[in-house]
């Protein structure tokens, strides 16, 4: 096992974004961040504190009041959204769902079949492809939004709490699914969870953010080798390194109180 420490340069780059919405609520000031290539980052934070903000804001679906995002290149790459909830056309099977954002831009019908299938396979839901909705499971549903978000093959995943209503089993689970198809890919991944444990599990560095308006309280970097597994949940370095992030957390929070 080695430690995948990324000394990448930034993918993107966020600098002084705020963001003020119609309401006067300033859910975000003054927020500085690099997210390198390649590298698995959460985004840590009570409920409120601007880490979708910032999601969305990455992702173009929202625009900065201030500051700027700037990328590699100075254009947007390519970017996959996993959603809180799995958002998926009750109506349509999960090839369908899948193959939506290829279809949206008028792909060559061989080439989207190859990677529907591909990105099913990544997720588990090969013998799923003609199953509905309806049919699924909390934890299938979130698979084949994972799928949907992967079929494009992006630059970039960002992640928006894709865990949080699911039952702690299947969570662990789909942590352990989420870290495979990462290790296989190197795609970047920006996740949001209000997890400690979580986000000390699957990533390489944690951004500890302020309660609203939310900014960069601390980063704690969890240099623990991967692939990680039940033996690195249990052991006294993934103890320690919750206890660390706990604190880092808790000393946002008192900061914002003071």
């Amino acid at each position: 096992m080695t430690s995948l420490s990324t000394t990448a340069p930034p993918l993107v780059s966020l600098r002084n974004v705020g963001k003020t919405f119609d309401s006067g609520t300033v859910a975000l000031d003054g927020l500085t961040l690099d997210i390198c290539d390649g590298e698995f980052v959460s985004l840590l934070g009570p409920s409120g504190c601007g880490k979708s903000t910032a999601l969305r804001i990455v992702a173009g679906l929202s625009t900065a009041s201030a500051g700027s995002v700037e990328w590699a290149g100075g254009a947007a790459g390519d970017i996959g959204f996993v959603f809180q909830e799995p958002t998926l056309m009750p109506w349509a099977d999960v090839t369908a769902n899948v193959r939506l954002p290829l279809k949206l831009a008028h792909a060559d019908a061989a080439m989207a079949d190859q990677a529907v299938a591909q990105a099913l396979a990544r997720v588990g839901l090969s013998d799923f492809a003609h199953s509905y909705p309806r049919e699924l499971s909390g934890g299938m549903k979130m698979r084949a939004s994972i799928a949907r978000a992967l079929v494009t093959g992006p630059q970039l995943l960002l992640m928006d709490e894709p865990f949080a209503a699911l039952d702690e089993i299947t969570r662990f689970r789909l942590n352990d699914d989420l870290l495979g198809v990462w290790q296989e890919l190197r795609r970047t991944v920006v996740f949001v969870t209000h997890s400690v444990f979580e986000s000390v599990y699957l990533s390489q560095r944690i951004v500890v953010m302020t309660p609203r308006p939310g900014r960069v309280s601390t980063e704690v970097a969890i240099d623990a080798p991967y692939p990680r597994d039940e033996r690195f949940r249990t052991s006294a370095e993934y103890a320690a390194y919750c206890r660390t992030v706990s604190d880092a957390l808790a000393a946002a929070m008192a900061g914002a109180a003071a």
